[in-house]
């Protein structure tokens, strides 16, 4: 807030912190954003008020010189305003592209298009976006091809290239002729600096991979992580990062019974016991997960037991945060998401909401429901079935 940031107003509603600057001309609108979007703007406001939150009305007492920004305007953008455009991955917008994002992204950009993601500007030829950004989604889309399954194991298994030699290759097609040895350390150093805010000791691609990129994918994507780390907690063990989109119960029982069994059976062919019994205990917890047997399952309060899920069997809409909790239980990611919690919401539900009566309209997340409970539901008439 006490840095002023300014974005195109659309009309919609917005809170008591936000201030909506409208003109009577429209013809101007290009002169004030280029105002507003400036560090002068901020400038000329702390002038008046100095304090975090700005009064409405001290936007009125800032000097604005039309002809002058018009100038600045017809000189940026020929006097239009900006078309929708973002490096932030974060945004709907992004163009997708590696090699045009944000500092600190680009390893996150190439890693999550590797396993299958891509931006709800690729996937829509009406979304409103500039030049160019259309002219970088054109370029994402002669990048390789994704994965087969969203399924990225980190040392080489079931016939896979290990992930740091596949990313390298993936990010040398990104960035063409400029790609080298040292723009890979470059991109893992901006990586640490921008989301951990500090430098790793070891600043290889690999290390990137195996210690850091998780927790920096969840802090990038405000702690609703859609690739997810899982690893049997050893440093030089099974680990894989699964596209959560696509991470099927079929995928993941390739996962657990295809890819972890090639590992299992070279760490048994190779005597290495401790690789092999802490790769089994990984393959049990999996096999909880895909089972669903409380507290491995899936809870979603706005759903009546007959429509909880049975087994691994998420549903996207539903949230990452409803639907890592399995995952989370079994303590198999690489990291636990800070800011991902179970606790109770704030407000009440309606009493037609489907726990109101067992949560006496309180909205806890906090539940479970066994795998007896689902099945007794689902084998009763829906209208007769009443949360428990």
């Amino acid at each position: 807030m006490n840095q002023l940031p300014a974005s195109i107003y659309l009309g919609f509603p917005y809170d008591s912190n936000m201030t909506a600057l409208v003109l009577d001309d429209e013809n101007a609108l290009p002169a004030l954003w280029a105002y507003v979007s400036s560090g002068i703007f901020r400038e000329n406001v702390r002038k008046i008020e100095p304090g975090v939150k700005v009064n409405n009305a001290t936007f009125l007492k800032v000097p604005f010189d039309l002809n002058y920004w018009s100038d600045v305007a017809n000189s940026n953008n020929n006097g239009r305003l900006p078309e929708p455009y973002s490096e932030n991955p974060t945004q709907w917008l992004f163009h997708g592209h590696p090699a045009k994002a944000d500092k600190g992204a680009a390893l996150h950009v190439a890693l999550v298009r590797l396993s299958g993601y891509r931006w709800p500007a690729e996937n829509d030829p009406e979304m409103r976006l500039s030049v160019e950004a259309r002219a970088w989604i054109a370029k994402a889309a002669t990048l390789p091809d994704s994965d087969n399954d969203g399924l990225l194991a980190v040392a080489g298994v079931a016939g896979e290239k290990p992930l740091a030699d596949r990313l390298r290759a993936y990010l040398a097609v990104a960035f063409g002729s400029g790609w080298s040895d040292a723009l890979e350390r470059q991109l893992v150093a901006e990586a640490d600096k921008v989301l951990d805010k500090k430098q790793a000791k070891d600043g290889s691609l690999e290390s990137w991979l195996r210690d850091r990129a998780f927790r920096q994918h969840s802090l990038l994507f405000h702690q609703r992580p859609f690739l997810w780390h899982i690893w049997d907690g050893m440093k030089d063990g099974f680990s894989v990062f699964v596209h959560y989109h696509r991470l099927t119960q079929a995928n993941l029982r390739k996962l657990t019974y295809t890819m972890l069994g090639d590992w299992l059976a070279r760490a048994r062919a190779e005597n290495d016991d401790l690789r092999y019994e802490k790769g089994r205990e990984l393959q049990q917890m999996l096999e909880k997960v895909l089972e669903g047997e409380a507290p491995y399952d899936i809870f979603v309060r706005w759903k009546p037991l007959v429509e909880q899920p049975l087994g691994w069997d998420p549903e996207l809409d539903d949230g990452v945060r409803m639907n890592i909790r399995p995952f989370m239980a079994a303590g198999i990611l690489r990291e636990q998401p800070k800011g991902i919690k179970w606790s109770k919401d704030r407000g009440n539900d309606v009493p037609s909401s489907p726990w109101y009566p067992a949560f006496k309209g309180e909205r806890i997340n906090d539940h479970h429901t066994t795998l007896a409970e689902k099945h007794a539901a689902r084998g009763s008439s829906p209208q007769l079935v009443a949360a428990k």
